[in-house]
């Protein structure tokens, strides 16, 4: 690496009217993920991974390249792993796409995939990145509810796409239970869901259905959103899916179809549940707080028990 930057110096004037030139190059060393040096890194731990006979926990093979915490390796381990023909993706809730669950899948293993955001900043953003261009990546605005997810789905589908996917990855900050249980488009093998660990592991808990929720409006505490792990194991038990554990930092749980499951063992919401190791809230002494503090931030709002299907206060 730093051979090339010698060699991109020795080449360049230092005049003021090429100093612009200068920093697009620049941008381009550096700024470009398809050469990045953590691609080749990521690359590297994914072999490694898969060599390995057996895990103990999806948490052994974490590793990060583009996601937001070890779900790359994760994915890695599961998508070499599983039999999987098609290899297409739909992930939504990405903002602009620089920290995702799919972009090193993009990147790395070249599959083909379907991206949702309600930003369309973020959207402009995701089909001028060189990602779109170098890889077969369709990216959407539109602020999911129950009522279009299907139809947006269908028009990807529309464009020659298998309803057999790879991997479903449901991050939407709010009605992500509804969302999912709603999708009857596709049959994605492998989805990852992001879960309120806020909630603890006991309660089958989602915030009420609110098609305009947004997270921040609803709890400026940022506290309140999604649905809780038990709650997503019972919707993937009446989908058809096996419930194999969360990553190490507490935010998203993963589920495998029953006919693809091969030896990954299939484990209890008690079993796989973690505790999130992030705290996004700051209180007036610029403490963050941990474990049951955050619950008390948000007493007295309403949840749903899917359970009882019963409105209750927490």
């Amino acid at each position: 690496m730093f051979s090339k930057i010698k060699a991109f110096l020795r080449g360049k004037s230092y005049a003021i009217d090429q100093v612009h030139e200068v920093r697009r190059d620049l941008k381009e060393l550096f700024g470009n993920d398809l050469k990045s040096p953590k691609v080749n890194l990521g690359q590297i731990q994914a072999y490694l991974n898969n060599q390995r006979t057996a895990i103990n926990s999806i948490t052994d093979v974490e590793f990060q390249v583009f996601s937001q915490f070890g779900d790359d390796g994760i994915i890695q381990y599961l998508v070499n792993k599983l039999d999987i023909p098609n290899k297409v993706f739909i992930e939504f809730g990405v903002e602009n796409y620089k920290e995702s669950n799919t972009r090193f899948l993009l990147i790395n293993n070249k599959w083909s995939g379907l991206v949702i955001d309600g930003g369309k900043q973020n959207i402009d953003y995701i089909k001028r990145d060189a990602v779109s261009w170098a890889n077969n990546l369709h990216a959407v605005h539109a602020f999911i509810t129950t009522e279009n997810i299907n139809q947006i789905i269908g028009g990807f589908l529309a464009k020659g796409y298998p309803s057999e996917i790879g991997i479903l990855s449901v991050d939407i900050d709010g009605n992500d239970y509804f969302v999912w249980k709603e999708i009857n488009t596709v049959n994605p093998i492998i989805v990852i869901a992001e879960y309120n660990a806020v909630f603890g592991a006991e309660k089958a808990w989602t915030i009420p259905y609110q098609e305009d929720f947004y997270r921040l409006d609803a709890d400026p505490t940022s506290q309140y959103w999604g649905a809780s792990l038990k709650c997503l194991c019972i919707l993937a038990e009446e989908k058809g899916y096996y419930f194999i554990g969360c990553n190490s930092n507490g935010n998203n749980a993963y589920f495998i179809r029953k006919d693809k499951i091969a030896d990954l063992k299939p484990l209890s919401c008690a079993e796989g549940f973690m505790q999130a190791t992030y705290r996004e809230y700051i209180d007036e002494n610029w403490d963050r707080l941990y474990g049951e503090e955050r619950l008390e931030l948000i007493r007295g709002k309403k949840m749903l028990n899917i359970e009882t299907n019963q409105i209750e206060i927490i």
